[in-house]
């Protein structure tokens, strides 16, 4: 081949690669495909409070990695230790089974007019977000607490969540506590890096309107939603879709064998919508809360899940 047929070819071939390349820059991109959720897996759904054997948390975590699990969320009750040198044990277990530790499940309680109870619920809450740091976890599920009244769990839940409130307070004054409380708790949580997800989880928590008020009154990133599906009693669609857009982990709850409580029939493939309309592409975390073996229960309820949110 002489020099111009060299040079009249190379001059085709750049122009035939520009027109192509134009006409890739024109065309759109496809859109990409939609990522499932990903499912973890609360420990309290092994432990349930009363289930000994399935108490220590690296049985827990080798029976999610087993059973196909993405993520584990602890449950900081469930723990028999918060020394740094124990939660360090649960982390690298985790990374080695290739487990997300993605939530920390703990308890705290503000209704209460002793502004020193209060403090020392602060206080502990300080307390949880500095393990969740030091553990890796990205979000924390935190509460408004109860006032008390009730006496006993049991008959809260036989009230259907209904309490009233200490004599001489109202709601309002409740409200007012919770918010000073969380005001304090962000910025304690923007420093660890750890967002707080104040759950639908009785007292103020009730009500989707209730958890709402308390997230946009303290308005900051730090405090945003943890939503469960079965802490809504009646009509849990309408309200679950009404915090999903700021919902940071979504709790699931399944009932195989009949609920210890109450047994609600949820309509997973409808909530699931509901968080894909809120744009959700975060955790689901299992809360077996059923009679069944959990061992025998969590495993299906995983597949309800997957299929769910496919």
């Amino acid at each position: 081949m002489n020099r111009r047929s060299f040079l009249a070819t190379t001059a085709f071939s750049s122009a035939a690669l520009a027109t192509t390349g134009r006409a890739a820059a024109a065309s759109p991109a496809p859109a990409p495909a939609t990522r499932p959720n990903r499912i973890g897996i609360s420990s309290y759904s092994f432990w349930g409070f009363n289930r000994d054997d399935l108490r220590p948390i690296d049985v827990c975590i080798e029976h999610a990695a087993r059973m196909g699990f993405d993520g584990f969320e602890i449950l900081q009750k469930q723990l028999t230790s918060h020394d740094r040198g124990e939660l360090m044990k649960i982390k690298r277990r985790a990374i080695h089974l290739g487990l997300d530790l993605m939530g920390y499940s703990t308890h705290q309680g503000f209704l209460s007019p002793d502004k020193d109870k209060r403090q020392q619920n602060i206080d502990h809450t300080i307390d949880c977000l500095e393990q969740a740091y030091q553990l890796g976890i990205p979000t924390m599920r935190v509460n408004s607490g109860t006032w008390g009244t009730s006496g006993s769990f049991d008959e809260l839940m036989k009230n259907r969540g209904e309490e009233k409130p200490v004599d001489g307070f109202t709601e309002e004054d409740a409200y007012g506590w919770v918010i000073e409380a969380y005001q304090t708790l962000a910025k304690e949580a923007e420093k660890r890096g750890v967002v707080m997800g104040l759950e639908n989880h009785w007292g103020l928590g009730r009500t989707a309107e209730g958890v709402k008020r308390v997230v946009d009154a303290v308005d900051s990133p730090w405090l945003q939603v943890t939503l469960d599906t079965g802490n809504f009693l009646e009509d849990p669609y309408d309200r679950l879709a009404i915090l999903a857009p700021q919902a940071v982990l979504m709790q699931a709850k399944t009932y195989f064998g009949g609920g210890v409580w109450y047994t609600l029939d949820l309509d997973y493939p409808r909530i699931a919508k509901i968080m894909k309309d809120a744009d959700y592409t975060g955790y689901i975390s299992l809360e077996f809360e059923g009679k069944a073996d959990p061992l025998t229960a969590i495993p299906q309820s995983l597949a309800l899940l997957r299929k769910a949110f496919a």
